[in-house]
């Protein structure tokens, strides 16, 4: 199996790579430290077409790959870590699901906001009480005539302070059967946006409540039988989610390589030390290791989603490699690596959160679990 890439994904890759170090190197470092969402990078992203590159072109999309957002996000997390989160916004997460299964109404309504970089979505499917448990979610969506009534509390909504538009994960009835999705926009009546909280990366999230939150029946994005469909298109979050995690973790791995060939201890470049040389020889291992599983995730045809298993490997290994580089890095870089002064100390911070956002790595080792022994099992004994 080859695993290099073909002409046209080199030229692709080239090409976004010259566009990160020419517009978005020289404000890494500030943007890292900078809270909010990006809408300044999210318009050049979008007027190089590295927004909604997998979306059919008659939605407003690029018509490419999977493979393709892979690259987009890797090339740009590689020159500045902070911008990436926005190709991951424009590309994968809650905007994929919209796409994946909204109407032509609604994607008229919203879609050219959103992927000129005006706009951004937010995820609302986390709740107090049903974190990574989603089917015990308690938000409620009650048919009154041509409206449904939301009710409930979401937490952990990344982007949610400055998101104009919210998938709301929720439930039609009980069982997981009548578990589907709405469309709430900011501003909407019964929507309160709380005061925002800050996860240990510094990026802000609020919590969000519905109280009689009447919304058009047009905007149910997909209702009871929704489910399945809404896990279907949440495995493309994880690749994602795993691209970014590696390629963080790829970044720290640059920054210290060039650390260590540059500084001296003992009089001495610290690469010259044989305990440094294995430290790399490690991060070099998992690395690679994790990026064979990343690819063959994303190497599916236009149009099709990626396997749960392929994606829970991936995203797995991407997140331990991703975490344990970036920490192993600062770790050779010391006091610099520990300082916000470099950028790898924001990828510590930043690839720790993945390993619990999109499926926790014990989640993803249930399914992988799963996945081996070719049956399901009660995540409840």
């Amino acid at each position: 199996m080859d695993f290099q890439f073909n002409e046209e994904q080199t030229a692709f890759a080239d090409a976004v790579r010259r566009f990160a170090k020419d517009t978005l190197a020289d404000g890494a470092l500030r943007r890292a430290h900078e809270p909010g969402y990006a809408f300044d990078v999210a318009r050049l992203l979008s007027e190089q077409g590295l927004l909604g590159i997998t979306m059919d072109e008659e939605d407003g999309g690029q018509g490419g790959t999977l493979m393709d957002a892979v690259i987009a996000i890797q090339e740009i997390a590689l020159v500045c870590p902070k911008s990436a989160d926005v190709v991951q916004a424009g590309n994968f997460g809650p905007i994929r699901t919209f796409v994946e299964y909204a109407s032509p109404e609604q994607k008229r309504r919203y879609l050219k906001d959103l992927l000129s970089g005006r706009k951004v979505i937010a995820l609302g499917m986390t709740e107090p009480g049903a974190g990574s448990a989603v089917t015990e979610l308690r938000t409620s969506a009650r048919e009154e005539g041509d409206r449904f009534v939301i009710n409930g509390t979401k937490i952990f909504s990344t982007h949610s302070p400055e998101a104009d538009l919210f998938l709301i994960y929720c439930r039609f009835g009980p069982g997981t059967g009548n578990i589907g999705s709405v469309l709430i926009e900011k501003g909407t009546p019964g929507l309160t946006v709380g005061n925002p909280s800050c996860f240990m990366s510094g990026e802000p999230w609020s919590q969000l409540y519905m109280e009689e939150c009447s919304i058009a029946a047009e905007n149910v994005l997909l209702g009871p039988g929704g489910f399945k469909k809404q896990i279907a298109g949440f495995n493309v979050e994880r690749v994602g989610n795993a691209s970014r995690a590696l390629a963080l973790g790829r970044h720290a791995f640059n920054l210290a390589r060039e650390h260590a060939a540059m500084r001296e201890q003992f009089g001495h470049p610290l690469c010259e030390f044989q305990g440094i040389q294995w430290k790399f020889a490690d991060m070099a291992l998992k690395l690679e290791s994790a990026q064979l599983l990343l690819y063959k995730a994303a190497s599916v045809a236009r149009g099709t989603l990626p396997s749960p298993n392929d994606t829970a490997l991936a995203k797995l290994a991407c997140n331990l490699a991703g975490w344990e580089v970036s920490n192993e890095a600062l770790q050779v870089m010391g006091g610099m690596g520990y300082s916000q002064e470099s950028l790898v100390e924001y990828c510590v911070r930043r690839t720790r959160g993945w390993m619990i956002a999109g499926g926790s790595i014990e989640v993803l080792k249930n399914r992988i679990a799963e996945g081996v022994f070719e049956r399901r099992f009660d995540p409840r004994k």
